[in-house]
């Protein structure tokens, strides 16, 4: 019974390899090579792993690079070296970065300030724990601030009522602010989320663009701080919260403040030595890296002892390291075997006759196609995996590479729709205050919003700008 349920569970191992042979056995069809034919073999394999999830991800990733080298799509030098390249590097730094900040425990205190800056009325609230969540987690990336702020939440819900039953619509409310105001801002800076740097990495590796931590944020803030209002204001208008005044709350959360002092000096290291890292990505990153900046920054927090190694090596997901890592990778052997390319002649050929294969129209379908598949599976998948076809389909378009690209990693922060796919909502959802049908209720507004949101952005600021 044991091994007949092992299996039930590893089914989608069998099912995987099954279509990945039988793609190695039919004819090749015209346009691809050999060589192309394996990879896309590798292609569709690695797909029905990331979103069925037969393995932990990590191991989607070894299968990659393994495979890679079976295949004879690279060589073993040429598949190590695809897995740690600069944009690795700064994933890598940037976990350590937000893993010596939260061993601080400031959450406290950044609840506080946003209390004082919002007053007690919960509308003002909503927004202003929207606006932090996302300030910060453009910084630092989502999952961090997430787990920074989910206290905070807790802390302003417990203080108002002892019986959760009360509260049920404030609850939802706090807890999804927290979770949309980070998970929306992740693609804010190239710092905010792992997939940025996927992308970055496919535009230097597959086209030769090199894109600076500045040049990033002039084109993707302004949606994040058109987002923030709508994103609370539509929170509001679909939870109405039982109780409008925490003012209860504030003066617990003062009281617990005041109790734990001032800030320390090792605050204020952590501080300054996170705002020098930001000065460095966005100055002289793009001589150095934004991976060996990001490593600078760590090196600071060790020798200036805020954090020590051990803390680091227990805190940092270095699984999710690994498959950033394979996704790139893979995206590499996509664009060198031809398959991106095939793939998006394919797809041109199909929906020319419908009017959608170049400029606005093609790039509304990127944005629905990426925003669909990132609701079932994770944003860094879904960039690695969609990144070098989004980006051929519109080479090949004469559509902008660059438009193109941020309209593949923006669309990935519109998953409002459940609580799997953004490690923003997988944390809040786990706190046990939300149903899955709460993502629902607000979650079709905010796509429709948000996707018509990015094309108005898209036909006008980034025309201005000229990308």
């Amino acid at each position: 019974m044991t091994f007949v349920s092992v299996l039930l569970r590893r089914k989608w191992i069998f099912i995987g390899f099954l279509i990945g042979a039988v793609i190695l056995m039919i004819p090749i069809p015209e346009g691809l090579t050999p060589t192309g034919m394996r990879a896309l073999a590798l292609v569709a394999v690695a797909f029905i792993f990331f979103i069925t999830e037969p393995v932990p991800l990590p191991g989607v990733a070894l299968f990659i690079a393994v495979f890679e080298v079976l295949l004879g799509l690279k060589k073993p030098t040429g598949v190590a070296q695809s897995f740690m390249s600069d944009s690795v590097f700064f994933i890598m730094g940037s976990l350590m970065i937000a893993a010596a900040i939260v061993k601080q425990n400031l959450d406290k205190r950044i609840a506080l300030a946003i209390l004082r800056l919002t007053g007690p009325r919960v509308e003002r609230i909503v927004f202003g724990l929207t606006a932090v969540s996302a300030a910060i987690a453009s910084l630092i990336g989502e999952h961090t601030v997430s787990a920074m702020m989910l206290p905070v939440g807790v802390a302003l819900i417990k203080f108002t009522a002892d019986d959760r039953r009360k509260t049920k619509n404030l609850s939802v409310l706090i807890m999804l602010s927290i979770a949309y105001g980070a998970m929306v801002a992740a693609v804010g800076t190239p710092s905010g989320g792992a997939r940025n740097a996927i992308m970055l990495a496919y535009w230097k590796e597959l086209y030769g663009l090199n894109f600076t931590y500045f040049q990033w944020v002039t084109i993707a803030y302004p949606i994040i701080l058109l987002e923030v209002p709508l994103v609370a204001f539509v929170l509001y208008r679909s939870f109405s919260p039982e109780v409008k005044d925490l003012s209860p709350a504030i003066a617990a959360l003062q009281t617990r403040v005041a109790e734990e002092g001032k800030l320390t000096s090792r605050d204020w290291v952590t501080i300054t030595i996170f705002g020098f890292t930001v000065l460095m990505w966005m100055t002289i990153s793009s001589r150095i890296g934004l991976g060996i900046t990001a490593l600078i920054g760590v090196l600071l927090f060790l020798v200036a002892d805020v954090v020590r190694w051990e803390d680091l090596n227990n805190s940092v997901n270095w699984g999710t390291i690994l498959v950033y890592g394979g996704a790139i990778s893979l995206g590499i052997v996509m664009k060198e075997s031809g398959v991106a390319e095939w793939i998006a002649a394919s797809f041109l050929k199909w929906v020319e006759p419908i009017g959608i294969h170049r400029g606005i129209p093609l790039l509304a379908a990127m944005g629905v196609m990426t925003t669909l598949l990132a609701s079932f599976m994770s944003s860094g998948a879904t960039v690695g995996m969609l990144g070098p076809i989004n980006l051929q389909i519109a080479s090949l378009s004469g559509t902008s590479i660059l438009e193109a690209g941020f309209i593949t990693v923006i669309s990935t922060s519109f998953v409002y729709l459940t609580s799997i796919a953004s490690p923003a909502c997988n944390i809040i959802y786990g706190s046990g205050y939300l149903n899955r049908t709460d993502f629902l209720k607000a979650g079709w507004k905010l796509v429709l919003i948000s996707l018509l949101l990015l094309l108005l952005i898209s036909a006008g600021y980034w025309s201005v700008l000229g990308i």
